[in-house]
Parts: C-alpha cells; structure tokens; sequence
C-alpha cells in the first residue's frame, strides 16, 4: 500500500481547491473499509464548496479536507468488525452518514438523521486515490453495473426517492425539468408503473431525450403556460402527482397548480431562495400533499434505482458529460460551472 497518494482538498475557507500528491493514505477504524477510488462524479455541492457558498460555510469547518461524494470503490482493506463486507468487493457509498441513536434512525428515517455527517465535506471523500467510510454506508453494486453508474446511485437517488415518494402506480404524472435527475425521474416513473409521463423543460434537445427515456408526452415550457398546457393534456383535471426536478420558484408554483385536487407535489430540485406560494388557494383549498425529498431511503432507494439502471429505456449516455483525469479536474469543474449538461467523471 502506497503511503501517500493524491487528492483533491479543500484547503482553506474561501474560494478554491487545491490538487495534492502528499496526502496521507486514510487510515481505517474498525467498523470502516479502505476504498481504491475507480471513479468519481462532480456534484453541483462539490462546485459550491468550490466556490465557498454560505450553504458550504455552514457546514466545512475541518482543512484541508478531501471532497468528493459520489463515487464507485473497490474494496482493498476492511476493520476487524466489519462482517459483511470483503476485499475486492464494488460499492458505491451513501453520503449521509447517519448516527444510528437519534429518534430518526431508531424510526427507520437514517436519512434525516439528526446528527448526520457529510461524506466529502464533514470527514475525508472521494476524489482522490483511496477513501474511508463506514462499512454500513457502502452499497455494494450488482456486477452488470459500470463504475460510472455506481457513481450516480447517490445523486440519480435523490429522483428516484421523489418517486417513491409520489407513489406514481397508475397516476398521471408531470415531471418538470428534464437534466440527468429530471431524466431518471421520467424512466423511474415508468419503470414504477405510471399511467401517463407528462415531461417539460425548456430546451428542446432535453424533452426529446425525456420522450425517448419513458415520457408519453413532451412540451417546451419556455413556448408555453405550464398550466395550461397539462390541463389542456389531462381534460382540465390536472395530474395525480407532479415532481419538480428544477427548484424553481415559478416551476414550483405552476406545478402546483397542475396538481389535481388530493393529489401530491413532490419537491426534488432545492430552491435556492425562498418560495411564495398561494397556500390557501393553491394547496390547503385543494388538499394538495406538498413533500421535499431529502437523499435517499436507506437501502429502498438504491434498490429501486438499481432497477431503473437494469431498464432498457434508462440511457447512461444522456448522463455522461465528460471523463477527466483527477488531476485535470479544473476542467471539469470549468464545464459544470459553465453550465454543460451531464455529470463529470474523475478517474485517479
């Protein structure tokens, strides 16, 4: 085992990262697993602590500290306690590292545990060589699966669990913003059994790909009234669930308003300022259930996007936008930050 290796840290509070080839390889504790990082993926959190958001300096407070949580490892060293893992197993990691003694996790809910820790930003990540983590906190991946679909269990996840959480068996479904989450969403809601798939978004290139991964119907929103258009599609009732994907305040709203009576808006996308709505009207009026969708259900989600991945509508090509060596990861970051489609993929 080499004794050091090289990684991407966040060094300082403020801006920038800095790549390093004099890192300590991690040392494991005894409920942990050493992982040899295959690869990794650029999440938009991992462009925030690029660039010092308020969100980041909320929550990053140990330097230098390597970043990085969506990942596919394989498993080179595990702690004397650990029993159901081995050498030479594949595992992508969940990024919530729950206590296991609150209230929430005692319930079954580890995923809004009240004492979470945040691989990759409140201990040591994945964009290096080699990591540690938990041993509970590694899914090990089913051997038809690519390294760079094991990378995105975490981030897809966060879809998927939206449709769960809309429970779309049978429904009319809107699904609103069609990126690599929004786009997973829409293959999800089909694998899962919904009745109709309305998708917008407003890039044309982006609905025809929804169409093709599962939707029934497409619209560019930027052309058209939302409202308007999926009461005119659903004979003026409006949808049984609606899952907004964009965090958009307007998006939001319109959606809402495409919800029928009793039915559900599942909030997936974050919104980065905060929402009016007309709650009255728009929600309490019409009993509408309003859920935001924290990370994952711990394993149920994995499993079901493990399912969604197996689908032959499900098209990982739409979501590979570049592969860059560890130690180019400025372009990366350069092509996430200019706004390009698709998750960037880091190899060490």
């Amino acid at each position: 085992m080499k004794e050091t290796m090289c990684g991407i840290v966040k060094a300082a509070a403020g801006p920038g990262l800095e790549y390093r080839t004099d890192l300590p390889v991690p040392e494991i504790g005894d409920d942990e697993v050493l992982l040899k990082i295959r690869c990794a993926s650029i999440c938009g959190t991992d462009v925030g602590i690029y660039n010092w958001s308020a969100w980041t300096q909320r929550r990053m407070h140990t330097f230098p500290t390597v970043i990085g949580h969506e990942t596919t490892g394989e498993i080179v060293a595990v702690g004397k306690h650990v029993a159901d893992r081995r050498v030479g197993q594949r595992v992508s990691c969940e990024s919530h590292i729950w206590c296991g003694t609150c209230e929430h996790c005692r319930a079954g809910r580890p995923h809004v545990c009240r004492n979470m820790s945040l691989y990759g930003i409140m201990q040591g990540g994945a964009f290096a060589e080699y990591s540690k983590i938990r041993a509970d906190c590694t899914y090990v991946l089913d051997d038809a699966l690519t390294d760079e679909q094991g990378c995105i269990f975490e981030p897809m996840g966060s879809g998927v669990h939206g449709v769960e959480e809309a429970e779309v068996a049978g429904k009319t479904v809107l699904v609103a913003g069609c990126g690599a989450i929004g786009l997973t969403v829409v293959t999800a809601c089909r694998v899962f059994g919904a009745r109709q798939i309305i998708a917008c978004d407003i890039y044309d290139e982006k609905i025809a790909v929804a169409k093709r991964m599962g939707a029934d119907v497409v619209f560019n929103s930027g052309k058209c009234s939302i409202v308007d258009e999926v009461l005119r599609l659903t004979g003026g009732l409006g949808v049984e669930a609606a899952i907004d994907v964009t965090g958009s305040p307007r998006a939001l709203n319109d959606s809402l308003k495409c919800v029928m009576a009793c039915g559900r808006l599942v909030s997936v996308g974050l919104p980065g300022e905060p929402v009016t709505m007309d709650m009255t009207e728009d929600l309490f009026y019409r009993q509408i259930r309003l859920s935001g969708i924290c990370g994952r259900r711990i394993w149920e989600t994995w499993d079901d996007f493990t399912k969604v991945l197996k689908s032959p509508l499900y098209d990982m090509d739409q979501v590979i936008g570049g592969k860059f060596a560890l130690k180019d990861y400025q372009q990366g970051f350069d092509k996430m930050r200019s706004g390009a489609p698709g998750k960037m993929f880091l190899y060490p």
